[in-house]
């Protein structure tokens, strides 16, 4: 039985790679006060279970926190004791994505392929993370959602920005993960404010557009 990726106005995840402890309270702030919904922190930051526990800490109940580059249970472990509610992984692991459904954790698994997204729905995962989207585009993970359940949640990963949002969005794709064009080590929460603005304005606008 998998946990449902839970009903957001904007089910964009801000992806936070090589964030520091120190620097976490303000943007995580900074980023919940601009309307984002979800918090991934990476597991190859810097003391990155630190990182989380204080950003789990810090957001409202309805803002999902959890950490990417999930490899092994044991990691699922550590991040449930942190606090985390969102697993995120670059591949499909049917054992890291047990542990984490044992926890109750949202769960989002990468996938290329229709081979390890039909094998990640069947693992039980509460979304796919198309990734890298640059490289599929969105026709090519439309192609891959005709063998998928309709009611999948899939998110478009890697290459995607404020810049791109109406491409992916016109394909009926609504869920994305942003990255560097977002967040990058050493930003403030300032630059991170006006950044979040605009990719928030962007989405919001390709939304309407394709009504």
């Amino acid at each position: 039985m998998s946990i449902p990726f839970p009903p957001m106005q904007r089910p964009l995840v801000a992806i936070l790679r090589g964030i520091k402890p120190e620097e976490t309270s303000d943007i995580v702030r900074t980023l919940i006060e601009a309307g984002m919904t979800a918090i991934e922190i990476p597991l190859n930051s810097p003391e990155p279970f630190r990182s989380i526990e204080i950003a789990a800490k810090r957001a409202p109940a309805d803002v999902l926190i959890g950490a990417g580059t999930v490899l092994t249970a044991a990691d699922v472990d550590r991040l449930h004791d942190a606090g985390g509610r969102l697993m995120v992984s670059p591949n499909v692991d049917v054992d890291v994505l047990a542990r984490a459904r044992d926890h109750a954790m949202v769960t989002l698994p990468g996938v290329f392929s229709p081979t390890e997204a039909l094998l990640a729905a069947r693992a039980g995962a509460s979304g796919l993370k198309f990734f890298p989207a640059s490289v599929l585009g969105a026709s090519g993970i439309t192609a891959i959602r005709a063998v998928l359940s309709p009611d999948m949640m899939i998110a478009a990963v890697g290459g995607v920005s404020d810049q791109n949002f109406a491409e992916y969005v016109k394909a009926g794709i609504r869920a994305f993960g942003l990255g560097s064009s977002l967040y990058k080590p050493g930003m403030t929460a300032a630059e991170i404010a006006v950044r979040a603005k605009l990719t928030i304005d962007a989405y919001d606008r390709a939304v309407q557009g394709a009504g």
